[in-house]
């Protein structure tokens, strides 16, 4: 998955884990819908253990108690930040095989804070997706990673392209499956409206609190519809409908002669 910086992806990510992670109803905060849960490790590699224990305490008050609990028995989270992991070291691809064994799903947030190779290099990018895969075959989940767009990409609004992410096309062509998270745009701001009572625009004050998630390459299913999330406290990211704008219609005003009937 692919987002600019400070965007919201590690929120999304940590809130998608939770729902996997979650064998109870009330913990799909991000909608997700997953078809079974299941044990998910998360490798966090940007932040410290303080910060992510705020952000769980953050998501969690949007969670009912039995979810909490439910996701708590099989989520682990693990902070590598100045731990030098490197999935490209033998010794630490067993290290992560065997640690991981058995779980549904594995986030690495981000994809720089695992490897020592250049990221521009195809083929290192390609060894490095092909090291991925062999952690997916020998551990039975689904690895998913963050990864930063290109910074002409974030200059230009283009997070939502396939080929937005920063370094080696392999980390995109060799992939799966790859999701975005974009903020909501000038544009975007003038024409939708969380306010349904009278579909006001959200407009340019407020747009930092709205991002959308979407997919911009599926391998074995329909690509799915786009969805906007609102920020709440501490960053939660929460779905919200939104609407088109209402337009007021042009009053036309018209003379005419006395005997015309109005």
């Amino acid at each position: 998955m692919v987002a600019p910086g400070a965007t919201g992806k590690s929120f999304w990510a940590l809130e998608a884990a939770m729902a996997i992670a979650c064998s109870v109803a009330g913990g799909d905060l991000v909608g997700l819908a997953p078809a079974c849960a299941g044990r998910v490790v998360y490798f966090a590699g940007e932040d410290p253990e303080v910060a992510l224990v705020r952000r769980i305490h953050a998501i969690g008050q949007h969670l009912n108690q039995q979810a909490r609990e439910a996701i708590a028995k099989n989520l682990i989270l693990e902070s590598i930040m100045g731990k030098r992991l490197n999935v490209m070291d033998d010794r630490h691809l067993v290290r992560i095989t065997e640690f991981c064994e058995g779980a549904r799903l594995i986030v690495l947030d981000t994809l720089s804070r695992v490897h020592d190779r250049d990221e521009n290099s195809n083929g290192d990018m390609s060894r490095l997706i092909a090291t991925l895969e062999h952690v997916a075959t020998h551990t039975g989940a689904s690895v998913l990673y963050l990864h930063h767009v290109s910074k002409g990409s974030a200059r230009e609004g283009q997070a939502d392209q396939q080929q937005a992410a920063r370094g080696a096309s392999a980390l995109i062509d060799n992939a799966r499956w790859c999701g975005f998270v974009a903020k909501m745009t000038e544009e975007q701001a003038k024409i939708l409206s969380d306010r349904s009572y009278d579909r006001q625009p959200i407009g340019n004050d407020r747009r930092g609190f709205f991002v959308r998630f979407g997919v911009s390459k599926q391998n074995y299913d329909a690509t799915p519809l786009d969805q906007w999330y609102k920020r709440h406290d501490g960053g939660v990211l929460v779905p919200v409908e939104l609407e088109a704008v209402k337009r007021e219609r042009a009053l036309h005003v018209v003379s005419g002669n006395d005997d015309e009937r109005w």
